[in-house]
Formats: C-alpha cells, sequence, structure tokens
C-alpha cells in the first residue's frame, strides 16, 4: 500500500532521457504512483518502446516523445506535444545527460566542451524555459534535476567537462528554487554509482568492483534507488523541500 502523501494520481510529468537507465526506472515509478508520463528519447527508440511497454502493462498512460534536446525547437516541441496530450504539466525531471567522451580539460576542444554542456546543461535550460508556464499553472509544479557525484568530488579520469556541466545544474536548480517558488518547487538528485549503460560505456568492470569497495554501503547503487528519491521530492512528503540535494550514492560522498 502506498502512502497517501506519494499519491501522484492526476499528476502529469516529462521525463527527459527516459528510455533507459535511471530515466527509465523515474518513468516507470512516477506511473506507479499514479502519473500520466512524457517519455523522451533522441536516438533509444527501442529503449524507450520498451519504457512505454512497461508504463501501459500497469494501465497507465504514456507517450513517446523524441527530440535531440539540443536543437532548442525540439526541446519546445516535447514540452508542446505532452501539454496537448494530456492538458497540462505537473513534473519536470531534467535527466538527460552523459560525458559525451572523456576528455581532461588540458586537452579538452571547445568543440566537445560546448557539446557537453549543450547535452547536460543547456537542454535542461530550453526544456524548463518552456515549461515553467505550465508547471507554474498548477500552483504547485515540481522540477527535479538529476545531476552526478562527480559534483562533489570532481571529475577524475577525463570526466571534467561532464562535471563542470553537471555543477551548472545544480547551480541552475537552486536559482530556480528561489525564483520559481512558491508555485514551482526546484530540488536535484545526485545519484553515486548506479548500475546503468552509462558505466558499462564509460567504466571498466575493475573499476566498477572498486567503486563497491569504496563505498560503506559495499554495493553499487540501483536506477529504482534514484526513482525512490525523486517520487519524494515530487510528491505532497516534500512540500517544504525545495532547492534541496538529496545524494544517493551509499555512503560514498558524505557533505
Amino acid at each position: 500500500m502506498k502512502s497517501n502523501s506519494f499519491n501522484l494520481e492526476g499528476k502529469v510529468a516529462l521525463v527527459t532521457g527516459s528510455g533507459t537507465g535511471i530515466g527509465r526506472a523515474i518513468a516507470i515509478k512516477l506511473a506507479e504512483h499514479g502519473a500520466c508520463v512524457g517519455i523522451h528519447y533522441n536516438t533509444s527508440y527501442q529503449e524507450a518502446l520498451q519504457t512505454l511497454e512497461a508504463i501501459k502493462s500497469m494501465n497507465r498512460k504514456a507517450i513517446l516523445l523524441q527530440a535531440d534536446l539540443t536543437c532548442e525547437q525540439q526541446a519546445n516541441k516535447i514540452v508542446d506535444k505532452i501539454v496537448a496530450e494530456f492538458g497540462k504539466l505537473d513534473i519536470l525531471v531534467n535527466n538527460a545527460g552523459s560525458p559525451v567522451q572523456r576528455s581532461k580539460i588540458e586537452e579538452c576542444p571547445l568543440t566537445l566542451w560546448n557539446q557537453v554542456f549543450n547535452v547536460n546543461m543547456t537542454s535542461a535550460f530550453m526544456v524548463t524555459k518552456r515549461a515553467i508556464p505550465h508547471l507554474r499553472k498548477t500552483g504547485k509544479g515540481s522540477i527535479v534535476n538529476i545531476i552526478s557525484l562527480s559534483v562533489q568530488t570532481g571529475g577524475a579520469n577525463g570526466a571534467g567537462p561532464y562535471a563542470a556541466a553537471k555543477g551548472a545544474l545544480l547551480v541552475f536548480t537552486r536559482t530556480l528554487a528561489r525564483e520559481l517558488a512558491p508555485e514551482i518547487r526546484t530540488n536535484a538528485v545526485c545519484p553515486g554509482v548506479i548500475e546503468t549503460r552509462h558505466h558499462e560505456i564509460f567504466s571498466t568492470p575493475e573499476r566498477m568492483q572498486q567503486y563497491k569497495e569504496e563505498t560503506p554501503m559495499k554495493r553499487n547503487g540501483i536506477p529504482e534507488e534514484v526513482a525512490n528519491a525523486v517520487v519524494y521530492l515530487v510528491s505532497d512528503a516534500a512540500s517544504f523541500t525545495n532547492g534541496a540535494l538529496i545524494d544517493v550514492n551509499g555512503g560514498r560522498f558524505l557533505r
């Protein structure tokens, strides 16, 4: 039995980058608690379709939203489309992001630097800007930005551009928390090492084992544990939580 404070019946949520990994878990978890969900993806159509099928199997409503969020017109399109489909927007989760490729700062070409910021920060800015009027209309809108443990620890092993972009997203979160309240609350979740495709690409199996050994919980996290934090932040249970950063890292970094 779900707590009434986590009841999202009648809410409409847009989750960027929700075809796979953490984004997929967030989309499914929001649907489990009653929300209608917009599943955004860029190139991972088959994976996004699996997210859609998982939600529809629960007799919940969802739609697929394809877009390259580094393009303002396409970023605007997904917000317009979900509002056209469901009549409103209550929740925005800015999850889409990627390191793109590893590079030390001194070796990083400007083109790569700009690409990393476009993928991780500017895309969230554009989607959020378009979504704000709709979120404000509800009087209880909620934005959650997914950042990275590298914001706390620095971008080791060539993750500096990514860490810098995610750091900008954290400051963006805190700025919105001041600008948009009380009609809209804005918070962030900071995942630690989560077992997803991201680490299949950017971390070796040996490094993943090392992460486990270095984490007080002696394991890496799973996407659903990040999704649980998001559900809390967008629910009435967090009605006085604004500008917060929730760590989901097993104690790997302690603030």
